[in-house]
């Protein structure tokens, strides 16, 4: 899995960097834009032994301050599904509630760097009982038009003695909510 995981994010990385066209920004000055999101991702850190990989869905708010910079708001839900059949273990589920702000710096029209932090907030199969608010921390890039966002990153969460993370791929459906 981790191999075509790879492959795939090679491709996409590599689509990305040919395709860059003179279209005007996605995200104008003063612009405000919806973005739904859903996304799949691998494990790192100590979460590797016990999860096999992520699904996700998240809204980010968008504001443009400038033709090449928007600021970011995030917020959404990522299920960690456990490793299935280790002989001896009993692994339990469990999701992670990010609240993230960033910035999303646009390097040519369409393809973007971006960076945000904030905290996430576990959940296990039993509710809030034995989660934990983490630290989170998420660089990635990606590549946007008018509508679709398509974006790679790495997601951080530290604290309580306990680190992990994920590699995830993100598909996002912008909606425009005003425009100055």
């Amino acid at each position: 899995m981790q191999v075509r995981f790879l492959r795939f994010t090679s491709v996409l990385s590599a689509l990305m960097g040919f395709y860059v066209s003179a279209q005007g920004q996605i995200i104008p000055a003063h612009a405000l834009v919806l973005s739904l999101g859903a996304q799949v991702g691998l494990p790192t850190g100590q979460a590797v032994g016990g999860t096999s990989f992520i699904l996700g869905g998240d809204l980010k708010l968008h504001y443009g301050l400038s033709d090449k910079v928007s600021v970011t708001f995030t917020t959404g839900g990522y299920h960690f599904f456990p490793i299935q059949n280790i002989p001896g273990a009993t692994r339990e589920s469990f999701g992670i509630g990010p609240l993230k702000g960033g910035i999303k710096y646009f390097v040519s029209p369409h393809v973007y760097v971006a960076g945000e932090v904030g905290a996430g907030v576990e959940v296990t199969e039993s509710g809030f009982e034995g989660g934990h608010t983490k630290t989170l921390l998420s660089p990635g890039v990606g590549y946007a038009n008018e509508r679709w966002d398509f974006g790679l990153r790495y997601e951080d969460y530290s604290g309580n003695d306990f680190h992990y993370g994920q590699f995830a791929v993100r598909v996002g459906y912008g909606l425009l909510l005003s425009k100055k």
